[in-house]
């Protein structure tokens, strides 16, 4: 939908950069397939540092996460379409949040450890084909319909 103006270059680049974000949130559930198939460890291996400096900063997603929320979308001095991927990867990164709570819930059940790895497979896929779908459609500067996700964020993303 790009009927809210034309979008600039810029703005498709830091419409791609919030994505990030979900990325390394659901990178720890990708450690089971990425063992089985070393293709995609080498794919993601430009990742690793910058999930390292990820883990070692105290509560890192936490002030990433309000750091975007009040200082890009709340900010109505930056594009609406900037402000509209930036919100899309937030909810992309609280399902990887709600999904990390029902985890150790499924790890109860019997057979638990086949349903954690089949979950978090599942989960992985999942996230990075929303946000491989997100980053593509924001460099062609159009807005990624996700269902019930795009439907949230446009009611959530201030005019």
């Amino acid at each position: 939908m790009s009927w809210r103006g034309s979008t600039t270059v810029s703005d498709r680049i830091f419409a791609c950069l919030p994505y990030l974000l979900p990325v390394i949130e659901v990178f720890r559930f990708g450690s089971s397939l990425r063992a089985q198939f070393p293709p995609l460890k080498l794919l993601f291996s430009p990742l690793e540092p910058l999930n390292d400096i990820y883990d070692r900063v105290p509560y890192a997603g936490l002030i990433i996460f309000f750091a975007l929320f009040f200082f890009v979308i709340r900010n109505e001095k930056i594009s609406h379409f900037v402000r509209f991927n930036t919100m899309q990867a937030i909810l992309l990164d609280i399902v990887i949040f709600l999904f990390g709570i029902l985890i150790p819930v499924v790890g109860l059940v019997p057979a638990g450890d086949f349903a954690i790895q089949t979950l978090s497979t599942t989960i992985f896929l999942g996230i990075m084909a929303g946000v491989v779908y997100s980053i593509a459609q924001s460099l062609l500067g159009r807005y990624a319909e996700i269902p019930a996700i795009s439907d949230a964020v446009y009611m959530q993303l201030p005019r």
